[in-house]
């Protein structure tokens, strides 16, 4: 594991390409984009990888989106914050492409077998999975 930078939080912020800021810090439309901000802060504090090759990975999760000719105008940048942090912590040996996979399906297919207003769960089997 990595040792974690000792950067002081002001200046990690600022390393991070176009994070959407308003005066108090960060700003998230959705708790999702919170929880994802968060395990990458908490990830990087625990020495997983530094803070340096996560806002490395963050501008090439950008630079790869705007390449396909899909540059973010900030509504989709939590979308590349959590494929960068999938891709990191695949390469990183933090978890399995496959295991993501099923995952993602998993919370699709209950997503789309919620009544709406209703809060989605997995299903039973899902939450004891080999892949957690």
């Amino acid at each position: 594991m990595s040792q974690p930078d000792c950067v002081p939080p002001s200046i990690v912020l600022a390393e991070l390409p176009r994070l959407p800021p308003d005066e108090q810090g960060p700003v998230f439309a959705e708790p999702w984009q919170a929880q994802a901000f968060a395990l990458a802060v908490r990830l990087s504090a625990q020495g997983h990888f530094t803070w340096k090759e996560w806002a490395a990975a963050l501008a090439a999760e950008l630079k790869a989106a705007e390449d396909r000719g899909q540059p973010d105008d900030g509504s989709q940048y939590y979308v590349h914050w959590l494929a960068a942090l999938e891709k990191l912590s695949v390469a990183k040996g933090l978890a399995d492409s496959a295991a993501l996979h099923e995952r993602k399906e998993a919370w699709a297919d209950a997503y789309r077998h919620t009544p709406h207003g209703q809060p989605v769960e997995l299903a039973a089997g899902h939450r004891g999975s080999k892949h957690g």
